[in-house]
């Protein structure tokens, strides 16, 4: 994690723009805006490609409503694999795709996992979170990277709808059992 306590590390991310890859800073994306963003593991892979992205761009326009001012997606891919994923989806124009090729960001923010066994290296882990003007709100780590639940658009979405009407951000971890 940033060595500011839920503050969004310093990097430079790599987006798509008229065909040319162009850098973008975390400050740029992160500063003076509430961000709904979603880390995957990679591009074109299965949960992520038919599950997870899939239910970010049905929710998009529900964000839009919930007072959030971007909606993010990251990955430790290049940014010409990223640019293939969001075509290959018809992801709208909005919806901004931050290649993190190095996974710098995902390592900052201590949210790395080793996917040597498949062959995939050093890879992002699979969550939702929501960033406003820089410090992190809300983060949802997937337990299992084979699915997409607390790190989907509609759990996130549920975060917001408490947080607007006057609620903290929900807690994705289990209760501690009572001692009643």
């Amino acid at each position: 994690m940033s060595p500011a306590l839920n503050l969004i590390p310093a990097v430079t991310f790599q987006i798509m723009e008229n065909g040319r890859a162009v850098p973008i800073t975390s400050e740029e994306v992160f500063s003076n805006r509430s961000v709904a963003l979603f880390g995957v593991p990679g591009a074109f892979t299965p949960v992520c490609h038919y599950i997870h992205l899939p239910g970010v761009v049905a929710d998009y326009e529900n964000f839009k409503t919930s007072d959030v001012d971007l909606v993010a997606c990251t990955s430790v891919n290049d940014v010409y694999v990223m640019d293939a994923w969001r075509r290959a989806l018809a992801v709208p124009d909005g919806l901004l795709f931050l290649a993190d090729g190095n996974g710098d960001f995902a390592r900052g923010l201590g949210l790395t996992f080793d996917g040597r066994p498949l062959g995939l290296g050093e890879r992002s882990k699979r969550y939702a979170m929501w960033v406003k003007n820089g410090s992190i709100q809300h983060l949802a780590i997937e337990p299992d990277l084979t699915e997409a639940d607390v790190s989907s658009a509609y759990t996130l979405l549920r975060v917001f709808d408490n947080w607007s009407s006057g609620g903290i951000p929900l807690s994705t971890e289990e209760p501690a059992p009572s001692n009643s």
